[in-house]
């Protein structure tokens, strides 16, 4: 039989429920501990999603010999901290995203990770999805010939409150680092680091952006354009077109359900990808093959992916002025 692994999640918000639901669907994984510095929330969550142990303190979880690996699903203000705790104390990790708040911080984190040859992961839920998988195959069989340009954005309309986590400068807030990231994620994933960006921002009253607009062009010549804001629901589609065609992701395009596939202009077909559970069941997956595989970093997720990844936001905020 396949080795279960225990999990154990500290950071119990919205995100972390619907996680610990696809926990349940992965035979592998077993959520054994939740952990909270309110320890009745913790009694709550574990209830509700069959935990086996309810903790007073993230420390007590990760102390814990029984857990082997720790979802960290805390504001991403605090992901760096946490993350090398779980490491110090011997557990896989698989962190949320934004992994850390900068370049600096997520080099401490996969230099612990590295000296405790221990798994880390990012978790970005997207890069695991289904319809991630076709959008790659599709590029790599050049169904549309050499990619020349995408445009993706993520925008909702968002109450705002200055204590709360979205505009809340103390806990990361700002579209950039909460929504933003998908697109600059998309960019990266199929057009790689570009050689010069430009990128402006409406700052909010709490010096955080509500909005955020990004253009990076290539050293192939490409080019990709892509924006955030929380003060207006937009499309939530991405499209990628090349010298023959064109793909378009489906509103939500950060985990659509549908491609389609265009030649020049004419719609050729649409490809669906189902989603098992609430789609955090791929990344659980992986998590599980890795460990069951001896590996401290995924193929699909490298951490140089996710050290890129935190340089492009890095160098966007310097852009937009915004720091933390």
């Amino acid at each position: 039989m396949a080795k279960v692994y225990n999990w154990g999640i500290i950071g119990l918000g919205k995100i972390a429920h619907k996680f610990a639901q696809d926990l349940l669907l992965v035979e592998e994984a077993n959520l054994f501990g939740v952990a909270s510095r309110d320890i009745d929330k913790a009694t709550i969550f574990a209830s509700n999603h069959k935990a086996q142990i309810a903790y007073g303190s993230y420390q007590e979880l990760m102390n814990d010999p029984n857990i082997d690996v720790v979802y960290i699903a805390t504001p991403h203000i605090f992901h760096c901290k946490y993350t090398i705790m779980a490491l110090e104390a011997g557990k896989a990790v698989l962190c949320e995203k934004a992994f850390g708040m900068n370049r600096s911080q997520v080099e401490r984190m996969i230099a612990k990770s590295k000296e405790k040859n221990l798994f880390l992961m990012e978790a970005l839920w997207t890069r695991f999805l289904p319809s991630t998988e076709k959008l790659l195959q599709l590029l790599q069989n050049d169904s549309i010939g050499d990619l020349k340009s995408m445009r993706a954005d993520f925008g909702f309309k968002a109450d705002f409150d200055p204590n709360k986590r979205l505009f809340n400068k103390q806990l990361g807030g700002g579209a950039l680092l909460d929504i933003g990231l998908y697109p600059v994620f998309l960019s990266l994933l199929t057009l790689g680091i570009p050689k010069e960006m430009k990128a402006m921002a409406t700052m909010s009253s709490t010096e955080v952006d509500s909005s955020c607009v990004m253009l990076f062009n290539y050293a192939a010549g490409q080019t990709a354009i892509l924006d955030a804001s929380l003060v207006a629901s937009t499309p939530l589609e991405a499209w990628l077109h090349g010298d023959t065609g064109s793909l378009k992701l489906h509103n939500p395009f950060h985990h659509t359900k549908e491609i389609s596939y265009y030649k020049g202009h004419d719609f050729v077909e649409t490809f669906h990808e189902e989603i098992i559970g609430n789609g955090y069941y791929y990344e659980i997956i992986e998590v599980v093959n890795c460990l069951a595989t001896g590996k401290i970093e995924s193929d699909k997720m490298p951490l140089s992916f996710s050290l890129d990844f935190i340089t492009l936001l890095d160098a966007v905020r310097e852009k937009i002025g915004l720091t933390y």
